[in-house]
């Protein structure tokens, strides 16, 4: 007697790990050869089926045509947005996002839209971790871009070090409703980030899709930029730059 564990229990039992492949156009039509080369010539093949399988074949291929079409378009629209991300190196943006820089001994400015005019509104702030820092109130605010300041305080008066914090704001108009406010930040940009297929814009206040940006202008440059050299003539030297 043959032992058992001598027998082969995998022969014809085993899954195959061949993977499936997925017929195409050419498949198709390779079929559609072969079943009119073995086709019984006595008993041809419907002319009515035939062109209906004809036309299954020519709606698979414009089909095909398509999406290898669409595929294309896909990849040059993710390249022209890549090029004209570059483009926005060195360029100040306004986007949608509750970003505040506080700088060294400065207050911070807290951005934001407003869908209708306000009686107030209350704006919280939270450091990096998303821990509250302090909250305060504004006075009546017409609808549109509007801006508050944050002194750079705490809660309890104390100056809070420099960095990157974030806003929250609620509006509500005379009638004590809710008012539409959505937090914008300003920055210049810096780098640009490739990620997922979409470019991200890098900012002092972190990363910004390329959806999200408003508005962009020429960031400010510093003053010792804007002063032109001074030219020196040899008659401003002393004996005529002899």
């Amino acid at each position: 007697m043959t032992p058992i564990d001598a027998i082969d229990t995998t022969a014809g039992h085993a899954p195959s790990s061949a993977p499936v492949k997925i017929l195409g156009k050419d498949d198709f039509l390779n079929m559609l050869i072969a079943q009119l080369q073995h086709q019984d010539p006595l008993n041809p093949a419907d002319s009515t089926e035939f062109t209906a399988q004809l036309a299954q074949f020519s709606s698979l291929e414009q089909l095909s045509n398509i999406h290898e079409s669409l595929e294309n378009m896909e990849k040059f629209q993710a390249s022209l947005t890549h090029s004209q991300a570059v483009s926005y190196i060195g360029k100040e943006i306004t986007a949608e996002g509750n970003g505040l820089l506080l700088k060294d001994g400065q207050a911070a400015t807290c951005q934001f839209e407003l869908d209708t005019g306000a009686a107030m509104a209350a704006i919280s702030v939270y450091d990096d971790t998303g821990g509250f820092v302090n909250s305060f109130e504004t006075g009546s605010l017409g609808a549109g871009r509007q801006s508050a300041t944050w002194n750079g305080l705490d809660f309890n008066g104390n100056s809070m070090p420099p960095g990157v914090y974030g806003f929250e704001i609620q509006a509500i108009d005379n009638a004590n409703q809710n008012v539409g406010a959505a937090p914008i930040m300003t920055a210049p940009v810096t780098g640009i980030s490739l990620k997922d297929n979409t470019a991200h814009l890098i900012t002092a206040l972190g990363t910004v899709s390329i959806d999200d940006v408003i508005d962009i202008s020429e960031a400010a440059a510093p003053l010792a930029a804007l002063a032109p050299e001074a030219e020196t003539y040899p008659n401003d030297q002393p004996n005529g730059g002899l």
